[in-house]
């Protein structure tokens, strides 16, 4: 690839290196140039453009995101987005334990400087919908050479979402004399928590006195797929009472204590090839602790070997990271992909417009009330709603056989509250989250759609993510959380969810597009004009 300025005689078929604005006209980059546009340009008193031009063999930079993500993904548990800008996101298609094999990930980035691939910890637990990795072609094209050689590694690279396997577990309480009886309910239930938020359910809990006999009877009791205990004392050696009670039930205790902080007192053995945890003092706080990871990979049907605990010390000094202490309870299992529905706003009478209503213009040949409603539809959203005003005939025959459902906000003349309130009292509101999103935004796309859900991770606090531009402006879509639907539901005025937002930034997420798609929209007849003219 040859990249560089070239006089305007030459640039024609060029990709162009950088977006360049002249004459209230906007030529994007990676645009390939066409007559027109180097008359345009030549007119507009440029003599020479920055532009790429590919040789015979190299590869452009979607195709060859594209052909690497293929080989990537060979797991039914990841899917990947179609490639736009070099960019290929990898998404979760089902919750679990993120594995790969990390050498060949490093392999594969030192074919060529530009072929990347950027990819979660080996071992990350993730949610459906979640990114787990991006591919990015950084120049406009690559060499077929280096792309073949990197498909190798790509195909060793073995991105897999392990699901979850074990679905039952029992839990074993051990009191001494005198312990309150708050610190056994309070166990149980953070121990309950910390289950249910691995889809994995509380088969039965007994409490018994903290001796070895006691604990082995009750191991020798549970039936369940995963036995956990949590002891009223400290486990402080291979024989103490708990790790002892394993044993004499016939057990075989593999590993005490992991280099994990908080963690360091667990105990990990089995019985009857049944997992058997003992768990730390500190699994009686939502915090995560080294028993989370144990939990995790065994949940999911991964080997944890005493190498395994061993290899956990790297990145184990939880206490010292400040987003860790983040509670892991949540009110509903992970295991199934969240319901995210769309909340499309096209109830507004467009008063800036003179007279014409805009969601009828064209692009593409398509109306633009259609053109985002397809969009919305083409994306990994379940239902998407659009909200109408009344008698609003026009509007709604361009929606036919489009699939969304269409919502009446009686009391749309009051603002985008109303519109708002509207789409919120219908069953979007069933849902984990839901994308609010306007329809006078022409080049919002279903990919920013699916960027916004696989964002969407309330455990680590993401809980409201806002489309904002490639340079850094926040625009739309927003997507919302569970938490703030009630406040979404009682907008009021023409200011649509802003107070939300002001009232909750410490959940907001930016989720930065590749292009200035979330913060172009089209208000007036003159902004129309601009739009029309630079499209060509």
């Amino acid at each position: 690839m040859k990249f560089g300025p070239v006089p305007l005689a030459r640039a024609e078929g060029t990709i162009l290196a950088h977006s360049i604005t002249a004459g209230g006209r906007k030529l994007r980059k990676g645009r390939v140039l066409t007559a027109a546009d180097i008359a345009f340009l030549k007119a507009a008193g440029m003599t020479e453009v920055t532009t790429a031009r590919l040789s015979a063999d190299d590869v452009s930079e979607n195709i060859a995101a594209d052909q690497l993500a293929a080989a990537l993904v060979g797991d039914a548990g990841i899917t990947a987005t179609e490639g736009f800008t070099g960019r290929v996101n990898l998404v979760a298609a089902r919750a679990g334990v993120f594995t790969l094999d990390t050498a060949s990930v490093v392999a594969l980035n030192r074919i060529d400087p530009g072929i990347t691939l950027a990819t979660l910890a080996d071992h990350t637990r993730v949610s459906a919908g979640m990114m787990v990795g991006t591919v990015k072609i950084i120049p406009y094209a690559v060499p077929q050479t280096a792309l073949e050689a990197a498909l190798e590694p790509a195909a060793r690279a073995t991105l897999h979402i392990a699901p979850p396997v074990i679905r039952q577990a029992d839990v074993i309480l051990t009191r001494t004399p005198g312990f309150p009886e708050k610190l056994l309910a309070k166990g149980e239930k953070v121990v309950r928590d910390r289950l249910t938020a691995l889809g994995v359910g509380l088969r039965g809990c007994e409490t018994v006195v903290h001796q070895i006999d006691a604990v082995a009877e009750a191991i020798d009791r549970s039936r369940a797929e995963l036995v956990l205990i949590l002891g009223a004392s400290a486990t402080s050696d291979a024989a103490d009472v708990c790790p002892a009670g394993l044993t004499a039930a016939g057990g075989a205790l593999t590993r005490f204590g992991m280099p994990v902080d908080p963690g360091n007192l667990l105990f990990l053995g089995s019985i009857d090839n049944r997992a058997v945890v003992g768990l730390p003092g500190c699994a009686r706080s939502p915090a995560m602790n080294g028993a989370d990871w144990v939990l995790e990979r065994l949940v999911c049907g991964l080997p944890v070997t005493d190498g395994d605990i061993a290899a956990m010390g790297v990145g184990g000094l939880l206490k010292e990271i400040p987003v860790r202490p983040h509670p892991r309870v949540i009110s509903t299992p992970p295991v199934a992909a969240p319901r995210v529905d769309i909340v499309l706003l096209a109830a507004g009478s467009a008063r800036r417009m003179r007279g014409d209503d805009k969601l009828l213009r064209r692009v593409d040949g398509v109306p633009l009330l259609r053109r985002a409603a397809l969009a919305a539809m083409a994306s990994a959203a379940d239902t998407v709603h659009v909200v109408l005003p009344p008698e609003a005939d026009e509007r709604r025959a361009v929606l036919e056989g489009t699939g969304v459902q269409i919502v009446t906000a009686v009391q749309a003349s009051e603002g985008m509250g109303a519109s708002l309130r509207a789409g919120m009292h219908t069953d979007a509101a069933q849902g984990q989250a839901v994308i609010v999103a306007l329809a006078d935004m022409p080049d919002v796309s279903a990919p920013v759609y699916n960027a916004l859900i696989a964002a969407y991770d309330p455990e680590s606090g993401a809980e409201i993510c806002r489309a904002a531009s490639a340079d850094g402006v926040p625009g739309h879509p927003i997507l919302f959380g569970r938490r703030f639907f009630e406040a979404l539901s009682e907008a009021s005025g023409d200011v649509g969810a802003r107070h939300v937002l002001t009232a909750a930034q410490e959940f907001v997420v930016p989720v930065q597009m590749p292009d200035q798609s979330p913060v172009l929209d089209l208000d007036t007849p003159e902004a129309w004009a601009a739009y029309e003219a630079a499209q060509g």
